[in-house]
Parts: structure tokens; sequence; C-alpha cells
């Protein structure tokens, strides 16, 4: 590969990453209409669990190789990247509206989520029973979720205004089969998939060729790429308005990475990791959990550009104490 080909396939990626986005987003709304449930479920599920994929998979690929800081570290990064980066940048796009029952339900459980790994690293080893564990929790989370959300949906009557909303919508937009909304997220997912892989990979022969170092290239371009399906599909969902997508993304993604990338990963093989991943690096995660959770609340169930503007700053100061760290 030379440099012009490294610039077209960066080019290439980014094009392919936001338009899969784009069209994940109007098959998720779509799924989400035709199955009956809030987009903010299928944000939280079906799209959160497509776009946590290429963390899942690193974290994975890690175990196996008995690299246990490379697995935690990458959930690590990627969840703070989620919340502080994606987040602080569509708030500052379009301020995120978060629904009552996420303020409620979704943010304290992704909290105490986050807080649930401490007894389970904090031994510096992950084993295969504590990886059966988180990933048990994982899908009762899951089922919960769904259970919760159809039932909400049957007990909210629809008024006059409502049926005459749907009546006008149906009139003016073309509604989506089943299959076609299938089909979107599917075609979406997998876009997303190679876009993001494209991207790194350019990215990286570029950042190599004008002589940044591994550090610097590990610590930006590949920390932020396995994050970039997130970044895309929330940032065309902000462009979209479609605030429930966004949120239920950057929680969702959180939670899976949290229970089913490390949960996997121990049942993979059972791990040791260093001392640092439960000192700072933890504890920055949990501040960033709490601090999102926080903005929402104080700014009255809306995460808006000011809290956008100090989420990014906080990313990019965590950014500048790894390298200085490593340095």
């Amino acid at each position: 590969m030379n440099i012009i080909w490294a610039f077209v396939l960066l080019v290439a990626g980014l094009v392919m990453l936001w338009k899969s986005a784009d069209i994940l987003v109007d098959g998720a709304v779509g799924l989400a209409k035709r199955l009956g449930v809030s987009a903010l479920v299928v944000g939280l599920t079906v799209v959160a669990m497509g776009t946590s994929a290429p963390e899942a998979a690193a974290s994975i690929a890690a175990a196996a190789r008995n690299a246990g800081d490379v697995a935690i570290g990458n959930v690590y990064g990627s969840n703070i990247a989620n919340l502080a980066l994606v987040g602080g940048l569509c708030a500052l796009i379009w301020p995120i509206r978060v629904q009552l029952r996420v303020l409620q339900r979704e943010l304290p459980v992704m909290l105490i989520v986050a807080l649930l790994l401490w007894p389970v690293l904090h031994n510096l080893h992950l084993s295969r029973a504590e990886g059966i564990v988180l990933l048990g929790i994982f899908a009762a989370l899951i089922v919960l979720t769904v259970h919760t959300a159809r039932k909400d949906a049957g007990r909210k009557p629809k008024t006059t205004t409502d049926v005459s909303d749907e009546v006008r919508k149906a009139k003016k937009l073309k509604v989506k089969s089943l299959k076609t909304c299938v089909l979107f997220v599917v075609i979406g997912l997998v876009g997303l998939a190679l876009g993001a892989d494209m991207s790194v990979r350019g990215a990286m022969f570029v950042g190599q060729q004008i002589g940044l170092s591994k550090a610097v290239i590990g610590l930006t371009i590949i920390a932020i790429g396995t994050s970039l399906p997130e970044l895309a599909t929330c940032v065309a969902a902000s462009l979209k308005k479609q605030d429930d997508i966004s949120i239920g993304i950057m929680v969702g993604s959180n939670i899976f990475n949290a229970l089913l990338a490390i949960g996997v990963a121990g049942l993979v093989r059972p791990f040791a990791l260093s001392q640092r991943l439960i000192g700072v690096d933890y504890w920055v995660m949990v501040i960033v959990s709490a601090g999102f959770s926080c903005a929402a609340l104080v700014g009255r169930r809306v995460i808006g550009r000011t809290s956008g503007a100090v989420l990014l700053c906080g990313y990019v100061a965590y950014i500048v104490y790894l390298l200085a760290f490593s340095g």
C-alpha cells in the first residue's frame, strides 16, 4: 500500500461509515414501529449490539492470545469514548433529549454495571465462572428490557391526536415492510464494520508514514476506530433528531461492552490483568458514566451543548493524560 491508496481507503471508509449509519438509523426506526416497540429499545438492543461488535471481537481476540490488558483496556477506552467523545459531539450537534425511563432505569443500570466490574476484576484475574456470570446478567437485562418495553407499549392508550398523527405520517411516508427494515439494519451493520476497518487501516498507514509513534496511533486512531460505528450512527441519528436511537446506542453499547465483551472474553480464556486497570483507568470510566448521567439530570432530561463541550474536553484531557503517562 502507498500513501495515495491509504488516503483512498480512509476516505472510502468514512463515506461507507456515513452512508451505512444513515441506512441503519432508517432501518432501526422502521423496525421499532413494525415490532411495536420504541426506537429507544431498538437502539438499546439490536443497534447497540451491532455497533459494539468491533469492541467485542477485539476483546475476544485479545483474550484468546492471553492479552488480558488489551481485552479489558479496549472495553474501558471504548466506554469512555462512547459517552465523552460520541455523546459530547452529538450534544454539540443537537441537544440530546433523554426519556424519563432512561434516567430512571437505563442510566442507573449502566452505572451499576460499570461498578459491578470492580468485585469481578479487583483480584486482577477474570475466571471462566465470572465470565459466565457476566453473560447471565447480560441475557437477563436483554429479556427484561424487551419485556418491559412491550409491557409499557401495551399500557399506553392511543389518543385521537396520536391516531391522527399516525394517519398523516402514513400518507406522507411510505412505511417499509418488516423484511425491508431488517435488511436495512443488516446492510447498515455490515457497512459499518467494513467502513470502520477500511478507515482504521488507511489512517494507521498514513499515521506511520508521517512519523506518528505506535503509542500515539494506538491511543488515538485505534481507540477512536473501535468507536467509529457508534460515532457514525449516533451523529446520523442526531442529525435526524432521533434522540432515542443515539442515547440507546451509547448506553446500550456501554452495557454490552462491560457484560458481553468481557464475559465472552473470560469464557474463551481466563486471564490476568495489570494493576493499572483497576486504578485510574477504571475510575475514569466510572466517573464519565456518572458525569454523563448527571448531565441528563442537571439539564432536566436534556444533555445540552455546554455539557457536550465539557464531555469532549474531558475526553481530550484523558487522552493527554494517557500520552503523558506513557511518555
